[in-house]
């Protein structure tokens, strides 16, 4: 359907699929200080979008509030396959079929990675027993993750290694859309590569995928639309070539160019 593409206050259509995710006027405050300034923006069915902003412009605090993993907006509401959740309680919208990973690794240190990733299952509520065995092990499979080193604590996995498991517990519940928060930070450029491809295999396989990145190479490889925030506030939108030439975000994004 067609949609504003906005950059730098400049409006014109591009097309995208039906709208699995809608973000209508979100706000979060922290007493006097808004993180979240206003921001709309819908996400298609099968979409990688990217979303990118200097550090404190509220990109994680706009995870929070879709997910309520701590908190929900303060005003605003947010519809998932056309049911308003931005008053659900975050199991409830993870069980929906909106799962996350973290800016910080949230890891178990003296749990297995096999029984990090059953954990995801049992918070999602869809899979138990027997079945969770079998789709834990197919999810690190999914995400490349070797299955000979499932049983060792996380604490002895490597950083790319965690950010698999990061990524396999948050799948292991199927989502229809899988949020994830700086997936690169401490990574490679080798590992970087292969999230890239790890990301562009989820995406092909019909998940849809919203991505926090500061690593630009990767956002702007493997996103289908990018937005910008600054200040709480959505400063651009649309496609990512288009949008990170404009100056505004340019300034913002990127500190200015010469």
């Amino acid at each position: 359907m067609p949609s504003d593409l906005r950059v730098g206050g400049q409006t014109k259509e591009f097309m995208m699929g039906k709208a699995l995710l809608d973000i209508r006027s979100v706000s979060k405050n922290f007493g006097g200080l808004r993180a979240v300034d206003n921001v709309s923006f819908s996400v298609a069915e099968g979409e990688l979008l990217g979303i990118a902003g200097p550090n404190g412009s509220g990109k994680s605090t706009l995870f929070n509030c879709i997910t309520g993993i701590p908190f929900g907006p303060s005003s605003g509401e947010i519809r998932f396959r056309d049911a308003r959740i931005d008053r659900w309680a975050p199991q409830r919208i993870a069980r929906a079929g909106l799962t996350r990973t973290f800016q910080i690794d949230a890891e178990f240190p003296d749990l297995s990675a096999r029984d990090t990733v059953r954990l995801g299952a049992h918070y999602a509520g869809k899979l138990s027993g027997k079945e969770a065995v079998l789709q834990t092990d197919a999810t690190l499979e999914r995400v490349h993750l070797d299955l000979k080193r499932a049983d060792m604590p996380t604490s002895e996995l490597s950083v790319y290694e965690k950010k698999q498991l990061m990524i396999a517990s948050a799948l292991v519940a199927q989502p229809a859309v899988l949020m994830l928060d700086e997936p690169a930070s401490g990574l490679t450029r080798p590992e970087i590569t292969a999230l890239d491809d790890l990301l562009r295999e989820l995406n092909t396989a019909g998940v849809t995928v919203l991505l926090i990145e500061h690593v630009l190479s990767l956002l702007l490889s493997v996103s289908q639309r990018l937005i910008v925030l600054n200040q709480g506030s959505l400063l651009a939108e649309g496609d990512p070539q288009s949008v990170i030439r404009e100056p505004a975000v340019i300034e913002a994004y990127l500190g200015g160019r010469k």
